[in-house]
């Protein structure tokens, strides 16, 4: 299947963009639902828009559905529960400092994932990649500290546990994509979120239905915002996965740090928190470290 060398870097922007709309819209459902129940909303309602998405492509490209093996379905496991914990934590940080800097801290995951990628996939990463997801990361660690004020362990724990979890869950997907065996990444990619949502809803609605059956009744009764936030998180997630089917975790994560120039968008335009001097020098070396990856990574 012909692909074009820069296809990945469209679907990353695409699935940051969506990303940072869900993760608002997820943030405005946690002090509703609280953070298990707005972890959920973006499992439970976007099951269904994968499963369309996967019977279009089932439609639309000319390859037969991949064989589901034992190895895949390990992978994918692995990345539904590190994704569930990752969102959890991340939602859970947000109640506590700002929607911009909470995703900073969540996105100090290249250096992990680069980490994860080379040890569990054989991921192989040039000099030059490593520079732009060092500097890239510096960036977002300029971001998340403000030398001065009253710093609160808590949210950062929060949010950098929250990235090592993100970054073990962007391996597992991949690790789930790359066991299919299929001529078309497409059907991959969409297999392997169908699979994952569908595991993540499982296991989040047992979860409720034994500890909180009235948090599970009040995730129903939220459905019209919880619809919203579900699309975005499968329309988000669809793109993740197509960027994970055609190059390293690594390099995908990196260019994924153009989330936090959306959330700061987001915040300013939005959430109304204020992005200071400091937080533009931080935003300006996460652009260089992306320049640097797509110009010469």
């Amino acid at each position: 299947m012909l692909v074009m060398p820069w296809l990945w870097a469209v679907f990353t922007v695409i699935a940051a963009a969506a990303q940072t709309a869900r993760n608002a819209m997820q943030r405005s459902l946690t002090e509703r639902l609280g953070t298990i129940g707005a972890t959920h909303v973006r499992f439970l309602y976007g099951l269904p828009f994968a499963l369309v998405f996967l019977g279009v492509v089932h439609m639309a490209v000319p390859a037969p559905a991949p064989a589901v093996s034992g190895t895949f379905l390990v992978w994918t496991l692995f990345g539904a529960l590190s994704q569930i914990g990752a969102t959890a934590l991340m939602l859970a940080a947000m109640r506590e400092r700002s929607f911009v800097v909470t995703t900073a801290y969540t996105k100090t995951e290249p250096v992990l994932v680069a980490l994860f990628g080379v040890v569990l996939l054989g991921d192989h990463l040039s000099l030059t990649a490593w520079l732009a997801i060092l500097v890239a990361t510096s960036g977002i660690l300029l971001m998340s500290w403000k030398p001065g004020t009253e710093q609160s362990l808590r949210p950062a724990l929060l949010g950098l546990v929250s990235a090592a979890l993100f970054g073990m869950a962007a391996v597992g997907f991949r690790g789930g994509i790359r066991t299919l065996d299929t001529p078309s990444f497409v059907m991959a990619a969409t297999t392997t979120l169908a699979v994952g949502l569908a595991i993540q809803t499982a296991v989040l609605t047992a979860y409720l239905a034994v500890t909180d059956r009235a948090g599970l009744l009040a995730i129903l009764k939220a459905w019209r915002p919880s619809l919203v936030a579900g699309f975005l998180g499968a329309f988000a997630s669809q793109f993740w996965f197509l960027a994970f089917a055609l190059e390293t975790v690594a390099k995908v994560r990196t260019l994924a740090l153009v989330e936090v120039i959306f959330a700061g968008l987001v915040s300013g335009a939005i959430i109304k928190q204020a992005t200071s001097p400091r937080d533009g020098l931080a935003i300006a070396l996460i652009v260089i470290g992306v320049a640097i990856l797509l110009s010469f990574g």
